[in-house]
């Protein structure tokens, strides 16, 4: 296991210690003699919702690891896992941020630990039941031709990577969409109902793309940025391919 996922394993770990430990501290005041009856009550009651939260998002961190190490899949810890990431990937960013570890490494461990998650699952999908989302900014900047509602406007002129995805397309058979932002991502799930998506974003994007996509599987490919954020970015065709090709069974071919 590299040092990526180390990054995100070890703070969503310290984040379910915090929590832990603020559950403990509640408890004790919960049998503190100052206290009402129904104050106590109240506070118990919580407590053991917190408790058993995070009783099952050990299991889950637990889960996430043994996948990580037997590189499949155990269907019994898929709720866990959920619970775990979902609800403290949050924390675990906060965390990052009072040990001051750049936001972006985090993403970029998270997404790394989703990506061999995924890939553990062992999943084939036909082309028509696959998703490519790719965000705007890969499009030229100065191209007239409007693509974010039909990409097949596009004249593949070769100014940006958008013809070579174009040409996976045609390739393999698969939908793809290019959007503005989560909204119009949102509507392409909503479109071609996918049974297994391959996004292409900034760490930022990609990390609450595949939170927003839960349970959907997402493969998320990190786009590259030569000019800055979101202006004439492009993305490794290979990566892309290599995912597609891993949701259509053809990656051992």
């Amino acid at each position: 296991m590299n040092t990526h996922k180390r990054l995100f394993l070890g703070l969503l770990g310290a984040s379910l210690l915090l929590v832990a430990l603020l559950a403990a501290g509640t408890w004790y005041l919960i049998f503190n003699p100052a206290r009402s009856i129904a104050y106590q009550v109240i506070l118990f009651t919580m407590v053991s919702l917190l408790v058993g939260v995070v009783f099952w998002a050990f299991g889950g961190l637990a889960g996430i690891v043994i996948t990580l190490l037997a590189a499949r899949t155990f269907e019994p810890l898929q709720g866990p896992m959920r619970v775990a990431v979902n609800l403290f990937f949050p924390v675990a960013l906060a965390l990052g941020r009072l040990l001051r570890i750049d936001p972006n490494r985090i993403k970029r461990s998270f997404i790394e630990v989703n990506n061999q998650l995924v890939q553990a699952r062992h999943l084939k999908v036909k082309p028509k039941e696959l998703l490519l989302l790719v965000p705007h900014c890969l499009q030229y900047s100065e191209c007239p031709h409007k693509i974010t509602v039909h990409v097949d406007n596009c004249r593949r002129c070769g100014r940006c990577c958008i013809s070579k995805l174009l040409d996976l397309k045609d390739k393999y058979g698969f939908n793809m969409g290019l959007a503005t932002g989560g909204t119009l991502a949102r509507k392409y799930v909503r479109e071609y109902h996918p049974r297994a998506i391959v996004a292409v974003a900034c760490e930022r994007d990609l990390a609450s793309g595949i939170l927003d996509s839960n349970p959907i599987p997402v493969l998320g490919v990190t786009n590259e940025r030569p000019c800055g954020p979101c202006f004439n970015t492009c993305v490794s065709i290979p990566m892309v391919e290599g995912a597609i090709r891993y949701f259509c069974g053809l990656d051992k071919e």
